[in-house]
């Protein structure tokens, strides 16, 4: 954490690192998936591409023709087992198919146990997230606090520059609730 030097640095500072934990929130469940194809389901997959790990958007291009499938058309055709192989070893449950060409993922749709599964695990990422956020609000507050035992600022600029670290706070709580209770229906609606 970069120095803070007034009230206005904290502020600044909490803003940036909270909205970055939102970010990555937002990232985090993109990758989980729904039953319907979405790239950045694969976002996180890497390809041993000739000793080199790669993402697989880095090798070919991703389109999704219908709802069920997303279709990997790789650069170098020496890619496909090696795209095939890395989508094969996740822990996503996908079984790809290729013609040596291009790469078809069928998304199956989900079972009721695997959408409960993966509704825990969202849970279980919107509570690592809330403690990122309530990390950031005790990094700045011990720094504001700081700043008045340093005698660089009042007790009423502690008291503003806290309580608007408390609004910010919980205003990005709100948000990652709200993505998490989208995502939640999303997994739980029956196609």
């Amino acid at each position: 954490m970069s120095t803070i030097a007034t009230t206005k640095d904290a502020a600044t500072q909490a803003k940036m690192r909270m909205e970055k934990a939102v970010e990555d929130f937002r990232k985090e469940l993109g990758t989980i998936r729904t039953g319907r194809a979405n790239v950045s389901l694969l976002d996180h997959v890497r390809v041993d591409y000739h000793g080199t790990p790669m993402a697989i958007n880095q090798l070919g291009t991703m389109t999704v023709p219908d709802g069920t499938m997303i279709v990997i058309s790789p650069w170098d055709a020496t890619a496909v087992p090696m795209i095939d192989k890395a989508i094969r070893t996740t822990d996503l449950g996908l079984n790809p198919t290729n013609d040596g060409k291009v790469v078809r993922v069928p998304i199956p749709s989900l079972t009721e146990d695997r959408r409960k599964e993966l509704v825990k695990h969202v849970h279980k990422v919107l509570e690592n997230h809330r403690t990122a956020l309530r990390n950031v609000r005790r990094d700045v507050k011990e720094a504001v606090e700081k700043l008045e035992k340093d005698k660089r600022i009042g007790e009423d600029d502690r008291k503003r520059s806290l309580d608007e670290l408390e609004k910010l706070t919980q205003a990005e709580t709100k948000k990652i609730e709200e993505l998490s209770s989208t995502k939640e229906k999303e997994l739980l609606e029956v196609k």
